[in-house]
């Protein structure tokens, strides 16, 4: 394709910055670029009519982290390293709703709820509830974060489980009005992007950077790659994993009882409510081998065991039906620490979010900015 002298000289001269992922971390990294430097030409490329990865395909939970999850993480990264953790995803949280409002991205804190259909494995996590609290308080200022809910069950109509622990700290956002929100703000601040413009190689070329995607290719000072699960593709070599997760959405359910964010089998499983329907995730431990992907689908395997998770815990004996279905694609790696560096002299890169991209996606956006500002 051969571009124009109008397309040319209008899109693709004089780019300071190309970010490339329009998703929660490049927009991110954009505007706070851009309130460093209010004269810097910014691109955000993004191959997909809207973002490809996870971003505005998530289930749009705060992040926080279920009881288990921790309980599981001290026992393969140092407390510090947990803590430290923790702390950046409510401080990235904090962030989001300081920068969009909470009304914008429908943000409520509900409470999120951890689900157990095993006494023993309830039992260890509810043990350690004491230490978990004690620990966290300081991050959120609250004493009780972690706490036993069973009264929960029968009240929001769940089957075969045996105890509930509600986490205070946990809440939901609305991901697509999230996304929205920062395009409108980018855009605003003169931000331009494109898409429908899949990067394809990238080469540093010492005083510039070249980007090439199919036959269009241009030059510009620095780039950030923020395509997170997709990164390998830019960045062979660095240690992220594609992750698919798959979803499904039920049609309004009448009466519907749950309210809030939830977690079931140490967090491999997660559904909320939105409005009176449900939305349901997860599975991907059930063959993680398939779901370490770039690719978009479903699979009759994990498609399947949703539905019996929705029938027999969910939404016993009520009348419903599967809506919609997709999935998204996350980035992950041995460490839940992010990759934000300098890859080169002129390239940088912000990416292996882990599934947390809501909670911390806005503070690793501005790390990100930081690091560019200062080679500037």
């Amino acid at each position: 394709m051969n571009l124009s002298f109008w397309e040319r000289e209008t899109f693709f001269k004089n780019v300071d910055i190309a970010v490339i992922g329009s998703g929660i971390v490049g927009l991110n990294a954009a505007l706070s670029l851009k309130m460093q430097n209010r004269k810097l030409r910014i691109v955000v490329l993004e191959r997909g009519i809207l973002p490809s990865g996870a971003s505005s395909k998530n289930a749009g939970f705060a992040c926080f982290g279920s009881a288990s999850e921790l309980l599981d993480d001290l026992n393969n990264y140092s407390e510090n390293e947990v803590i430290t953790t923790v702390e950046k995803r409510w401080k990235g949280l904090a962030r989001l709703r300081k920068n969009l409002g909470d009304k914008a991205i429908d943000f409520h804190n509900w409470g999120g709820y951890e689900i157990f259909d095993s006494a023993d494995t309830y039992q260890r996590c509810e043990a350690q509830l004491g230490y978990l609290n004690k620990s966290l308080s300081g991050i959120t200022g609250k004493k009780t974060i972690y706490k036993n809910a069973d009264e929960k069950i029968k009240t929001f109509g769940f089957k075969n489980l045996k105890h509930i622990i509600v986490n205070t700290a946990e809440g939901q956002i609305d991901t697509g009005k999230m996304i929205s929100m920062l395009i409108a703000k980018a855009r605003a601040e003169g931000i331009e992007i494109l898409n429908g413009f899949g990067v394809k190689e990238l080469e540093d070329e010492g005083k510039q950077v070249r980007i090439v995607s199919d036959n269009i290719g241009f030059n510009c000072r620095k780039v950030i790659v923020a395509t997170n699960g997709f990164a390998q593709q830019l960045l062979p070599g660095y240690d992220v994993q594609p992750a698919r997760a798959q979803v499904l959405i039920t049609s309004p359910v009448k009466g519907l009882k749950l309210k809030g964010t939830f977690h079931y089998d140490s967090g491999y499983y997660y559904f909320r409510n939105i409005g009176d329907r449900v939305l349901l995730g997860g599975g991907r431990n059930l063959d993680f081998k398939t779901e370490a992907t770039s690719e978009f689908g479903l699979t009759q395997l994990v498609q399947n065991r949703l539905e019996n998770l929705l029938e027999d815990v969910i939404l016993p004996k009520q009348s419903y039906k599967i809506e919609m279905r997709w999935s998204g694609i996350m980035g992950v790696g041995p460490a839940k620490k992010s990759i934000v560096k300098a890859v080169s002299k002129n390239v940088f890169c912000a990416v292996r979010m882990g599934g947390m991209g809501v909670a911390i996606g806005s503070l690793v956006g501005e790390e990100v900015a930081e690091l560019v500002n200062g080679s500037l």
